[in-house]
Parts: structure tokens; sequence; C-alpha cells
């Protein structure tokens, strides 16, 4: 049980599949939802939502009262490939930016059997990376054909609509009424990644609620001036 809620600390509140709008993504998404695939690779760029999805199976799977481990490699300390011990007992394993360790030959020799050993118990794996299984930087050959084992999907970026609808989502999520004139403008004067657009939309929030105001272009300019 230590282990499960040690390997749970960084998962968001936030990243829920009812939180994730998913643009041209969809099929990813139902995948994912329906929780019965053994493996699942996605891939894609900054801000494409992989790891908002692996965060959201871990709550379903939580939800469902299974096992959930979630390891972001991108914020793990060097070494410490016995993270992956044991990991076959969990019921779902989330495996983030693979990216990170990729031509690191204990990490990659240690998810080989790491998958190996989630196909022997039954359990399922989910990986994400920032390029597809025959791009990312493997040197270990059976592990790159592991981790083509199920669906690969590669995740599409939003258009601009896509981002509005997505900061839409998020600001119900939070009780909060964006209205398109103002998510428009801050699409304008803001970085385009989703990750810097969802922080400034709690940035405002938690503004809103001390000022008691509403979100307003004036208010907003006043905010990131």
């Amino acid at each position: 049980m230590e282990q499960q809620l040690t390997l749970r600390i960084g998962l968001r509140d936030s990243a829920t599949f009812a939180n994730f709008f998913p643009g041209d993504n969809a099929a990813s998404l139902h995948l994912l939802q329906q929780g019965t695939e053994p493996f699942v690779y996605l891939w894609g760029g900054p801000g494409s939502g992989r790891s908002h999805l692996l965060q959201a199976a871990c709550h379903a799977e939580a939800a469902r009262g299974g096992a959930p481990a979630y390891l972001p490699f991108a914020d793990l300390p060097p070494g410490g490939v016995e993270l992956l011990e044991g990991l076959e007992q969990m019921s779902l394993v989330c495996l983030d930016d693979l990216q990170a360790v990729a031509g690191d030959g204990a990490w990659e020799e240690e998810l080989f059997h790491l998958y190996n050993r989630v196909r022997d118990a039954g359990g399922r794996l989910l990986a994400a990376a920032d390029a597809s299984p025959a791009a990312l930087p493997v040197t270990l050959p059976d592990l790159r054909s592991r981790l083509a084992w199920g669906p690969v999907f590669q995740l599409q970026s939003l258009d601009d609509a896509g981002r509005l609808a997505a900061l839409q989502l998020r600001a119900q999520a939070r009780g909060m009424e964006l209205g398109e004139e103002v998510g428009a403008y801050l699409l304008r004067r803001c970085p385009r990644d989703m990750h810097a657009l969802f922080e400034l939309l709690e940035r405002l929030d938690q503004a809103s609620l001390a000022a008691q105001r509403r979100l307003t272009i004036p208010f907003v300019r006043e905010l990131i001036s």
C-alpha cells in the first residue's frame, strides 16, 4: 500500500477523462476510458495531452477499486531502476516520458522485463513519449517490439478552436464562466501551450475569487499585463 500511494503522488486532481477535451483524439480517449486494452502507447508533442490521459487512466482505475501506478520518467532522479520492481502487482502501470530513459541500457533492460511481467500477471500497461516506438532512440530491439505490442496513437495538438473549448471545459469544472471573447483574448496574448494556459486559468480563478470579480477582458488585462 505504501508503494501504491508513493507511485500516485504525482497525479493531478484535474487530470480526469471528464476534463479532457479530445479534439481529434477521440479514438484514443474512448479506448482508454474502456480500460480493457492490456497495452497502449501514446505519443505526441508537448501539450498534446499524453500525461493528462495517463493520469486520467490512473484516476479511473483507482475509482474502479484497482491499484494504479504512475511513473513520470522526466521527473525521476538519475538511476532508480529499482522503482520498476514489483510493479506487475499493480492492476495498471502508466509510464510517462519514456524518452527520458530511452538509450539508457539499465532502464531499457528493466522496462523490457516489466512488459513481460505485466503480461504474465494479466495487468495493463500504458506508455507515453514524445516520439513513436519506431522513432524513439531505444537501443534494445526487444524493448522496441514491446512498446508496439498494443494500439499506438499519435495525439494531435489542438487548434485554436480546440484550445478555447478545452479552456472553457476546464473553467466549467472549476465553477468559472469563461466567455468566448475572454478566452479568445487569452489565446491572442498568452502562450498557446495548454499547460501554461491551464496554469494561467488557475491563477485567474484565484484572483477573481479574491477580488469577487467576474472574468472580463479589462480584469484579465490587469492580471497579465
